[in-house]
């Protein structure tokens, strides 16, 4: 004779229902879209977000329309609520609590990564190179390290055009300043795909160990993250190459 838990599990198994499926089987077990049906379910019906008179909009059909619009999870995570919004069906409160969503995603990612000596490329693809490779801007980012090369923030410093990210050293530095960094590593993408250092990137990491040694904060590498290469992302690492010491 089967076991209730066995009913349990099998109901779950054949109903419609996202939210049965995840308390039964677990949230790992359901699709992208399930998910997003259930951060979305609710919130379209609430009444700030349908107009008096007007149909309840289906969830699981409004996140197919996100998922067609943005194609994977990796772009719709990168997504401004303003553009999310622009979907139909979506109103802003929902485009915000899915905003929400991705950056507890990211930071609980960052949270196990950030207890780790943050001294290598490896470790900061893992940190920004998912985040980085989904834009088409370059975006330059500093990782600002304790004396013992944990995390303690990241920065963005400034978000460019499609192959140009312009800092001034005093930008770079001053939320180094501000929250006593002991190191730092400066990060930022090519959107092209290609890592391979301008000559505006390498003269910009020169004046950063310069600039570094006056301060007296440690400038550990600087890192450009590019596209995929056989399942990894592709990166130049400036320490690597010999230029920083």
């Amino acid at each position: 004779m089967e076991s209730p838990e066995f009913f349990r599990i099998q109901e779950a198994l054949e109903a419609d229902e996202p939210r049965q499926r995840l308390a039964a089987l677990g949230a790992h077990t359901l699709s992208h879209t399930d998910l997003i049906t259930i951060l979305l379910d609710d919130a379209l019906d609430g009444p700030a977000e349908r107009p008096p008179g007007q149909p309840r909009r289906d969830a699981g059909e409004v996140t197919r329309r996100l998922l067609t619009v943005f194609r994977s999870l990796r772009t719709l995570a990168r997504c401004d609520p303003r553009e999310l919004a622009e979907v139909e069906g979506l109103g802003y409160g929902q485009a915000i609590r899915l905003s929400a969503a991705f950056e507890l995603g990211r930071r609980t990612a960052r949270e196990t990564i950030a207890k780790l000596r943050v001294d290598s490329p490896e470790i900061v693809c893992q940190l920004l190179a998912q985040d980085l490779r989904a834009l088409t801007r370059e975006s330059l980012r500093a990782l600002l390290l304790d004396t013992k090369y944990q995390l303690i923030r990241i920065e963005e410093i400034s978000l460019g055009s499609l192959n140009e990210s312009i800092a001034h050293p005093r930008e770079i530095f001053r939320p180094a300043l501000v929250h006593s960094a002991y190191a730092l590593i400066m990060v930022h993408n090519h959107p092209s795909g290609d890592p391979t250092p301008s000559d505006a990137d390498r003269k910009l990491t020169k004046r950063l160990v310069e600039v570094g040694g006056l301060l007296q904060i440690q400038v550990v590498d600087h890192i450009i993250i590019g596209g995929m290469q056989a399942g990894k992302p592709s990166y130049f690492s400036f320490k690597e190459a010999g230029v920083i010491p």
